[in-house]
């Protein structure tokens, strides 16, 4: 298979690098600024087992030239979430010769997104379960390999997962992409808005109390909005959602957070979270409001009360675009928990 791979980020690098490692064409297109770096030198991708480069990359910068060296089979969607509209309303005039899209997201609305675009047949869902760091533009360190979620009934998507499979990305199928879409992003929710807002890593939110319930009450928000569409949960690729969905709505946190606090901390590897990131770079975007935002959004349509997602989804856009100061809540979990308590009541 031919790949257009839409950014050079993490995910980006991790799939379409590994993709070309295995043998596969694929053409990365990106900022004509980042094409030009990555051009001059190669893709990094470092695995437990060592590091491999993919020396001289293609990669373009505009459509016009990607379009040359076309046809593709698919195309690779690793932008980020705020950057979906932009990229399909640049897409518009290339629609023609536009390969269906692989939707590598977080978030369970750019599915929809794409389709309206370009038509349902041409969306496969995917969720990335692999914990990924990204060192510098164009390289990247496989944290912790999980694997890869596939959600599609085109004709192609077993040959697909199968490619994938060739080159180590440990692809699976799902036969309910709305199911795997919420599974992951429910494991997103987890300690990435709140470790934004404090600035603090994910374990020292874990072994907080307060903030330990405030995580799991957020999380029972979003499994009513599931359980209201009727979606249910799956586990995702080296990821049990199902046993962390029952361990959340059947047991007491005062009894859940020894057994839980080391595991949920260790389990995004050694990177902050990517609000975190999104936040403290200064880029003035984040993806809070495709996550706990989207919540809320589906809340409000079911009737559904969501006060914790709403809260931490005003804030840190209200960070994000500089209308709240960064340092508020930093460091002082107390703070922060009282004006959530605060929100909660007057919802």
């Amino acid at each position: 298979m031919r790949f257009l791979c839409f950014g050079v980020g993490a995910i980006g690098t991790y799939i379409g690098g590994s993709l070309a490692l295995a043998g596969q064409e694929v053409v990365f297109i990106d900022r004509e600024e980042v094409a030009a770096s990555i051009g001059q030198n190669s893709l990094r991708l470092q695995f437990a087992d060592g590091d491999r480069t993919v020396t001289s990359p293609k990669i373009v910068f505009s459509l016009a030239e990607a379009q040359t060296q076309g046809p593709y089979q698919l195309a690779i969607c690793a932008v980020k979430s705020f950057d979906t509209a932009p990229l399909l309303k640049s897409l518009a005039p290339y629609e023609s010769w536009l390969p269906p899209f692989l939707c590598l997201q977080n978030g369970v609305e750019n599915e929809a997104l794409i389709a309206n675009a370009l038509g349902v047949e041409r969306v496969v869902s995917a969720s990335v379960t692999t914990a990924i760091g990204r060192r510098s533009s164009g390289q990247i360190v496989v944290e912790r390999l999980r694997g890869i979620g596939v959600a599609g009934h085109q004709s192609f998507v077993p040959d697909l997962i199968q490619r994938m499979n060739a080159a180590g990305l440990k692809a699976r199928y799902y036969p309910n992409p709305a199911s795997m879409k919420w599974s992951k992003m429910l494991t997103n929710l987890l300690a990435n808005a709140s470790s934004a807002i404090l600035d603090m890593p994910p374990s020292a939110i874990f072994s907080h109390p307060g903030l330990y319930r405030m995580e799991i009450k957020m999380l029972q928000e979003a499994l009513k909005v599931m359980a209201a569409q009727q979606i249910p949960v799956s586990d995702l690729p080296g990821t049990p959602v199902k046993l962390l969905v029952w361990i959340a709505q059947s047991l007491p946190p005062a009894l859940t957070q020894p057994l839980l606090a080391n595991s949920l901390g260790k389990g995004r590897g050694a990177k902050m979270p990517s609000f975190h990131v999104d936040l403290h770079s200064g880029r003035g975007a984040s993806e809070v409001d495709y996550l706990n935002g989207a919540v809320v959004r589906f809340g409000k349509k079911l009737f559904i009360p969501t006060p914790i997602n709403t809260f931490l989804n005003e804030t840190l856009m209200g960070m994000s675009g500089g209308t709240i100061a960064k340092d508020l809540y930093a460091h002082n979990p107390d703070k922060l928990l009282a004006a959530c308590e605060f929100n909660g009541r007057r919802m």
